[in-house]
């Protein structure tokens, strides 16, 4: 692996953890979000990641190699991160009896998202803080280029 491919891989890493935290902010923002029916209420909202393989015919230093399902040769280490799928909440919404709320159904009850703000927000610092970990390896990375463009003067 070059030194150039770091910046592949920490903006790879950016790139998913600001689809990470979107999908927080979107989440937290429809959390209180009323609905009169069951099945329109919101679901919550998840980013699940893929780590980007190189194939051998892509990379020339190919050592430590392995096969997957297709028989395709692999490099154990990956390029990057990307966002495989934005999968929605399995959990069931939370009926609260409300009778004089204008969303109410016939019986009364209103429906929220079943979204726990409080580990979304500590979601969002884990994703924060996996932006920022990247954003300083790019800088350690350029530093380090810099320091070898001047090896030679």
């Amino acid at each position: 692996m070059s030194l150039t491919n770091i910046f592949n891989i920490s903006g790879s890493g950016m790139s998913a953890q600001s689809v990470r935290l979107n999908t927080i902010a979107s989440n937290v923002a429809n959390a209180e979000t009323a609905s009169s029916s069951i099945n329109e209420v919101y679901q919550g909202r998840k980013p699940f990641f893929k780590i980007m393989q190189t194939r051998v015919n892509e990379d020339p230093f190919w050592q430590g190699s392995v096969f997957d399902d297709e028989n395709t040769l692999y490099q154990q280490q990956g390029r990057g991160v990307m966002v495989q799928a934005i999968v929605e909440s399995k959990a069931t919404p939370q009926a609260r009896y409300e009778p004089d709320h204008p969303k109410a159904d016939e019986k009364g009850y209103v429906y929220y998202p079943n979204i726990n703000v409080v580990e979304e927000m500590t979601d969002m610092i884990s994703a924060s803080r996996s932006f920022q970990v990247n954003v300083e390896i790019m800088n350690t990375a350029k530093t380090m280029l810099q320091k070898v463009l001047t090896l030679g003067q």
